[in-house]
């Protein structure tokens, strides 16, 4: 039985709806952002010292990172949704599992961040758009005929690409990228995706 710590609006959303998609046994423990701070409950901080979600626990380990994270459950429960190692495939997952959380996020979190600077935060919008068109355009430009990164059915890395794609879409993004915008609707078409969502509503 897997536990996963699942925090309300966050990254979490997408182990929920992967541990949907492929019936694994799990449990849920909610936990609801600060009304008036958006931050994570200080419960979080009480199992992690750095307070994030996701996080699950398996065989009383817990473990944190949202690719680590998929990468365990996979590994168990659905080995068919990670390619076979010492392929081509097996690099181009390898290298989209990690940029879903180091470079697709980082502009992202600058967007974010610096458009509460106000006028003071001015001088670094060009670069930040550009880097966000960059890796926007990239993950737009790596989505194969099939409609997914990797494999031509439903893998770990479009589990873990879902969340900045997402992003994307609510900055308004579809017609720049509209193969990004395809993949976004037909994830949301899928029936353990609104599962997922309905149980990790607020």
């Amino acid at each position: 039985m897997i536990t996963l710590h699942h925090l309300n609006r966050s990254r979490s959303h997408r182990i929920l709806w992967l541990l949907e998609e492929i019936e694994a046994p799990y449990e849920v423990k909610k936990y609801t952002r600060n009304a008036k701070t958006n931050l994570a409950p200080p419960e979080l901080t009480a199992i992690h010292p750095l307070g994030k979600s996701p996080m699950i626990e398996i065989d009383g380990r817990l473990i944190t990172e949202s690719a680590a994270i998929t990468e365990v459950i996979c590994a168990r429960y659905a080995p068919q949704m990670v390619p076979p190692q010492n392929t081509h495939s097996y690099s181009s997952h390898l290298e989209l599992m990690h940029f879903a959380e180091g470079s697709a996020m980082t502009p992202i979190l600058l967007y974010l961040y610096v458009s509460k600077l106000g006028v003071a935060g001015e001088p670094l919008h060009p670069r930040i758009a550009q880097q966000l068109d960059a890796h926007y355009g990239y993950m737009n430009d790596m989505l194969r005929p099939s409609g997914h990164f990797v494999l031509d059915d439903l893998s770990a890395v479009d589990i873990m690409l879902s969340f900045p794609a997402e992003i994307a879409m609510r900055q308004k993004r579809a017609d720049d990228f509209p193969r990004l915008a395809q993949f976004v609707e037909a994830i949301h078409a899928r029936p353990a995706y609104h599962r997922a969502t309905a149980i990790g509503a607020d």
